[in-house]
């Protein structure tokens, strides 16, 4: 996953969703990243000018939240390789802050230009935690503060737990790919029926994806890179498409169960998002979009015609949709993609494709 601010940059977001690769607008300010605890394997930061120290080093304990145990952050910038009095103090804060969260580095280096990086590990145990200086600052977050929800949740200024199970033990770190895919993820529920819940979406996917999605929708998947499940659940979809030159965007609804830490176990990767919001992200960077029985909980909360409108916006004239839902949902849907020029079809009565024009209204041009 690439995110970036949209600022000075130049929109290097759009460019690298134009590419193919998973990216979405975000920056490290003043609310917590859209994605959960213990997620990323690798974080990478090159030309880097966030400044990691600010407000009490805050920006560095919300970077600690989000690689999992024993993940890596890559740092390259100029307080690593330059010796001015100003990129130094900067280096000293950094090595400071490091310690006092229990990052060890792995490595530092420079490259044939000069240029250097600095590789740090996140702790894989919480042993070191209690053994800081500095009277143990920063402090350790309370354990009420660990449930993974990160949607307009202000920074904290404290140390993010190491997840563990209801009995306590750490985590494992999920097992290599591609196992890890289909592997029973580390942080599934341990209530009973969980896992075998997990395994039958996972091959209710995969024999919908292969019977249904490549040979009956009318989609011409040679057209499609960079797909986005609108309420992913556990990742199932995004799963079956593996063997696919795709990428999926995987989202979680906040208004349904948390299961993003699943999706991150797979080795896929996805965001929280309100869809009575719009989505951070450029217009017309999505080639499919998928929803399955989304939309009755979404028009309780608000106006259909609102997450149509979104749904235009970010998928390009070409693009897909597809709905899958009750004929009550595909009716209200229906007339507002006709409105706006799409074409569609119906199969079986409960999977809805749109294909997306490139008809645009004219000024002064109405349809009622």
């Amino acid at each position: 996953m690439s995110f970036a601010p949209k600022d000075e940059h130049e929109a290097q977001i759009q460019f690298a969703l134009k590419r193919g690769i998973p990216a979405t607008l975000s920056v490290i300010g003043t609310k917590k990243l859209t994605f959960p605890d213990n997620a990323y394997d690798l974080i990478h930061c090159a030309r880097c000018r966030v400044h990691w120290d600010a407000d009490g080093g805050k920006p560095l304990l919300e970077l600690n939240r989000i690689p999992r145990p024993g993940g890596f952050f890559v740092w390259s910038a100029t307080p690593v390789y330059r010796d001015n009095e100003r990129d130094q103090n900067i280096w000293k804060a950094m090595v400071a802050l490091t310690k006092s969260i229990c990052w060890k580095v792995v490595a530092r280096t420079l490259d044939s230009s000069g240029i250097g990086l600095v590789i740090y590990q996140k702790p894989v145990s919480p042993s070191c935690y209690d053994k800081r200086k500095n009277n143990n600052y920063p402090p350790l977050c309370d354990q009420k503060d660990g449930k993974n929800s990160s949607w307009y949740v202000p920074l904290s200024h404290c140390l993010s737990l190491l997840p563990v199970d209801s009995m306590g033990n750490l985590f494992s770190w999920p097992v290599p790919w591609p196992k890890r895919l289909s592997s029973k993820p580390p942080s599934l529920s341990t209530e009973s029926g969980a896992v075998e819940m997990f395994y039958e979406d996972t091959k209710h996917w995969s024999d919908l994806v292969s019977d249904v999605y490549l040979n009956d929708l009318a989609i011409n998947w040679s057209s499609v890179r960079n797909v986005m499940d609108m309420n992913a659940h556990y990742g199932g979809f995004a799963a079956a498409l593996i063997d696919l030159p795709v990428r999926a965007m995987n989202v979680i609804p906040i208004d349904v169960p948390d299961t993003l830490s699943i999706i991150f176990d797979r080795g896929l990767i996805g965001i929280y998002h309100d869809w009575c919001e719009s989505l951070n992200t450029y217009p017309r960077t999505y080639d499919l979009l998928h929803s399955r029985f989304q939309f009755r909980n979404l028009t309780q909360r608000c106006d259909v015609l609102d997450v149509i409108v979104e749904m235009d916006r970010i998928l390009r004239p070409g693009g897909y949709i597809v709905v899958q839902d009750n004929l009550e949902i595909i009716n209200k849907l229906s007339p507002i993609l006709h409105s706006l020029h799409w074409s569609l079809t119906l199969y079986k009565d409960q999977f809805l494709v749109g294909k997306k024009g490139f008809w645009r209204p004219t000024f002064g041009e109405t349809k009622s």
